[in-house]
């Protein structure tokens, strides 16, 4: 049987082979790998959280980050209550991919332990290195409220010069344990430039006070998880 598409996507039948390559954003061509360089996207600025009981949420936002990063665009990662723990390594395998990456940089304000568990971590520094992490959040956001983020920027600037991507890894956890008001969080999203993306992650329990601020939400939802069998974090999966 042959193939009678004209290659016109306006007069195929929208099934055939040809009209599907012609209706894709590469028109068939198969992607390929290039050079990075400095780059601006075209319609970032959306407020995006990702939330829920299931393993993924930070991982999600990372791919995100790469992705952009990928593109040349400016990402920053700024991680709340990521402290150590005796299940986990110091370096972590996320950390390196990223500090290879260019144009995609992080910072981590936790510390050993985790709010609210008898874990011998002192709960009064956790509030302080969540006090610490508005405060450096603030300033990411109002930094890149002074940049231009409809031009490229430099890959390897400091986030203070301004980001088109900026990750606030575990903040919601912040609020649903009692370290962060919501107030601070809509804050945050009331400050935020046009032309920044702005990713927020964590908490268990739902984030109803910026779903009306947010354009995209996003319920990570467990239906099975190894830990609750008593398998440990794995280095490469969790760290």
């Amino acid at each position: 049987m042959t193939d009678a598409s004209d290659g016109n996507p306006e007069t195929d039948d929208e099934t055939t082979p040809d009209s599907v390559r012609a209706n894709t954003p590469g028109r068939g061509v198969r992607p390929e790998a290039a050079a990075i360089e400095p780059a601006a996207p075209d319609d970032f600025g959306l407020v995006q959280v990702w939330w829920g009981d299931g393993k993924g949420k930070t991982t999600a936002a990372m791919g995100m980050g790469f992705r952009a990063a990928g593109h040349g665009y400016r990402v920053h990662m700024l991680q709340f209550l990521k402290g150590g723990a005796d299940s986990v390594e110091a370096v972590r395998g996320e950390y390196n991919a990223i500090a290879a990456m260019p144009g995609f940089s992080f910072e981590n304000l936790g510390h050993y332990g985790w709010a609210g568990m008898a874990d011998g971590s002192d709960d009064a520094d956790h509030e302080a290195q969540v006090a610490a992490g508005l405060d450096r959040a603030r300033e990411l956001v109002d930094a890149a409220a002074d940049a231009d983020l409809t031009e490229p920027l430099a890959l390897d600037g400091p986030p203070e010069d301004g980001v088109h991507l900026l990750i606030i890894d575990e903040l919601l956890y912040a609020v649903a344990m009692g370290l962060l008001d919501e107030e601070d969080v809509l804050d945050l999203v009331e400050r935020k430039p046009e032309h920044l993306e702005l990713v927020l992650t964590g908490s268990h329990e739902e984030p109803t006070y910026v779903s009306d601020a947010a354009d995209l939400v996003t319920n990570v939802r467990k239906e099975k998880h190894p830990i609750d069998a008593g398998q440990r974090a794995r280095k490469g999966t969790e760290y």
